[in-house]
């Protein structure tokens, strides 16, 4: 700025230009901020720790644990 009164060139200063996309505020993650683990993987029981294979289509959250029945977990 020439004058130091703000009155400069338009385009010309700090934050201008390209470089600075950030991919909105969930850093580049996916839809909702989610993980997208893949498909492969194993689904977990966080009680009784039973290990189960991950199948496509179907999150670990909607399986049921087959020897304690809780929720399973990726």
């Amino acid at each position: 700025m020439p004058r130091g009164d703000g009155t400069g060139p338009s385009g010309a200063g700090p934050g201008t230009g390209r470089g600075l996309g950030r991919g909105g505020s969930s850093g580049g993650r996916g839809k909702m901020g989610g993980q997208g683990l893949g498909s492969g993987g194993e689904c977990v029981c966080p009680k009784c720790g039973y290990r189960m294979t991950h199948q496509l289509g179907t999150p670990c959250y909607d399986l049921k644990c087959p020897k304690c029945g809780a929720q399973m977990t990726r």
